[in-house]
């Protein structure tokens, strides 16, 4: 390759305005759509929260095995249940 392709004078970092518009868009549709869904699964805050207060219990050196540890667990299903339950029902 010599170098003088048509990429080497784009600055290919850069956005048009339209471009900008259209990605503003994307991101506050993408985020509505999270919010929607989280709030229609309180379950996923309870999880979430019940592996960070274990993760700060516990401070384990390795958290990536942790993290798959602590949510393969078989019984994780009856310890998140009852609370998932209570959280929906105080919305």
């Amino acid at each position: 390759m010599d170098g003088k392709g048509v990429f080497t004078k784009l600055d290919v970092g850069v956005l048009s305005a339209e471009q900008l518009k259209k990605l503003k868009q994307f991101k506050i549709k993408t985020r509505i759509e999270n919010e929607k869904y989280l709030r229609s699964h309180p379950e996923v805050e309870v999880l979430i929260g019940d592996f960070l207060r274990v993760l700060l219990l516990k401070r384990p050196t390795d958290v990536r095995e942790f993290a798959a540890d602590h949510f393969t667990n078989p019984n994780l299903h009856e310890t998140i249940s009852p609370k998932a339950e209570r959280s929906s029902n105080v919305e």
